[in-house]
């Protein structure tokens, strides 16, 4: 973040000073919400929670090195800190975001050197996408670029991004997330973006939304907040988000797999891990791409940060080899663990929607095409928990993710969860039976039944929503054979 004096921060927020503080004490950042975040110069931000009140570790931020501390109740504090209040701090966080971003799209010498803000949206990808984004801009682009850490893309993670920005920043990626109509155009007034990019509509979240035309009402009110000078990119292959189109004063750039689209992928194919290769196609120029991330539904976010790329000037060379040379950066989206036993898990356990199951199943699949080291087929799994936020549809939803199991000949398929029964019901009316299918109702009773009948060869998919807790179980079953072998070695050298 850049420099900032107390004084300046209780202006920006809309905040005062608290009593003796000194408003000429100075933050540089981090600007951080958990009081073990907090470093030397430091901007602590005390929100009030359902379990703990920031507040109660002000004092413990400022010890660790916070210089200002951004407050809804009067706290005591050492000498040196300065403390701000505010009437609401997830209000007054975003206050200062919109701030600061202002203050650098001016630059210090009023020429307007800020960062293109580039936000995110979508009811899947979007993590992925900034990922990619974050990685093929730093790449084109002559200088750094700020992107989300994790999923931060709500009204407290988006403008933490914001404030890591700073008068150097090239590009700011912001993902923007939605659980309601009105959630994106409040980011957007956070975050004003430049440039946005639509992935598509889906089912994730139905039961906030309640439909999907609700759905792609709420995402594309980004491309409502674009300007007439910026750039909507648009998802060909979606007809809800192509829509979008007649919505925004922006102008449109749209990506997708059909010749209709703008920025185009030809001749998909994928390698043995699933990875996919494609041909970019733009303005009549072509280039190869081979990503190095797993699953078909990967071409899709990669032509959005294409466009986005492109549209800073970069060719399409260039961009097909930022694409080319990107690697998977968040834990829990498609990661590929491979044990030393040969066991391959697909940890894919940070959300699930109907639309990103298929996708994952599809990947399983095709990671398993090619025969083992001893040349015996691959055995799947697919081990899957609830997929939440569905609503009303939850139960059919769940049991057509069944059903594709079987229809997809997934070998093994483990549900874990009561909340996800209806897959393994699903799967059993499809016309799996025995040993093909199993239900576990935890994650305990999972582990017991898996550990036993991984062989080497096998690809084990875990895949639910983050809340089902799954991602437990991926992690422990990578760290099963580890410990074996750590464990195996330590009696040899006893021996």
């Amino acid at each position: 973040m850049i420099a900032l004096t107390a004084t300046e921060v209780a202006e920006l927020t809309g905040g005062r000073l608290g009593a003796d503080a000194a408003g000429d004490v100075r933050t540089h950042g981090p600007v951080v919400v958990d009081s073990r975040a907090a470093v030397p110069g430091a901007l602590f931000v005390a929100l009030p929670g359902e379990r703990v009140d920031g507040a109660d570790y002000a004092g413990t931020a400022v010890a660790a090195g916070a210089s200002v501390v951004l407050a809804e109740r009067a706290v005591e504090l050492p000498a040196g800190a300065a403390l701000v209040l505010v009437e609401d701090g997830v209000a007054a966080l975003g206050r200062l975001a919109a701030g600061v971003l202002e203050r650098l799209r001016a630059g210090t010498d009023g020429g307007g050197t800020g960062p293109l803000v580039v936000a995110v949206t979508g009811s899947q990808g979007k993590t992925t996408t900034k990922d990619l984004l974050a990685s093929v801009l730093g790449d084109v682009l002559d200088g750094p670029v700020v992107a989300p850490r994790g999923s931060f893309n709500n009204e407290v993670g988006a403008p933490l991004t914001v404030l890591r920005a700073e008068a150097g920043t090239r590009a700011l990626v912001v993902e923007m997330g939605a659980r309601g109509l009105g959630h994106i155009a409040h980011l957007c007034a956070i975050a004003r973006p430049d440039v946005g990019v639509e992935l598509v509509v889906g089912a994730a979240h139905a039961g906030e939304f309640g439909s999907l035309e609700a759905t792609a009402r709420a995402k594309g009110e980004l491309v409502e907040a674009l300007p007439t000078g910026g750039l909507a990119v648009l998802n060909a292959d979606d007809d809800r988000v192509a829509a979008m189109a007649s919505r925004t004063r922006a102008r449109v750039l749209t990506f997708g797999r059909g010749a209709h689209a703008d920025v185009r992928a030809a001749e998909v194919t994928l390698d043995g891990r699933a990875r996919a290769r494609f041909r970019l196609e733009h303005g009549g120029a072509v280039a190869d791409v081979a990503l190095r991330l797993h699953g078909e539904h990967q071409v899709t976010n990669a032509l959005a940060a294409a466009a986005v790329a492109l549209s800073t000037g970069a060719s399409v060379a260039d961009v097909a080899l930022a694409l080319s040379r990107a690697e998977p950066a968040s834990p829990g989206r498609m990661q590929v663990l491979e044990r030393p036993d040969g066991v391959t898990v697909v940890h894919d356990a940070y959300n699930a929607n109907p639309d990103s199951v298929r996708a994952a199943l599809k990947a399983l699949v095709g990671m398993a095409a090619d025969a083992g080291a001893d040349g015996a087929p691959r055995r799947t799994w697919a081990v899957l928990g609830e997929m939440l936020e569905l609503g009303p549809a939850s139960r059919d939803e769940h049991d057509l993710v069944g059903r594709t199991v079987v229809r997809l000949d997934v070998d093994q398929l483990l549900v874990v969860g009561a909340g996800a029964r209806p897959i393994y019901t699903g799967a059993v009316m499809e016309g799996s039976w025995g040993e093909e299918a199993a239900f576990a109702p935890d994650v305990e009773s999972a582990l017991e039944f898996l550990r036993p009948r991984l062989r080497p060869g096998d690809v084990v998919l875990v895949k639910s929503s983050n809340g089902a807790g799954l991602a437990r179980l991926a992690e422990e079953l990578v760290q099963d054979r580890t410990q074996d072998q750590t464990q195996e070695k330590a009696e040899a050298s006893d021996t």
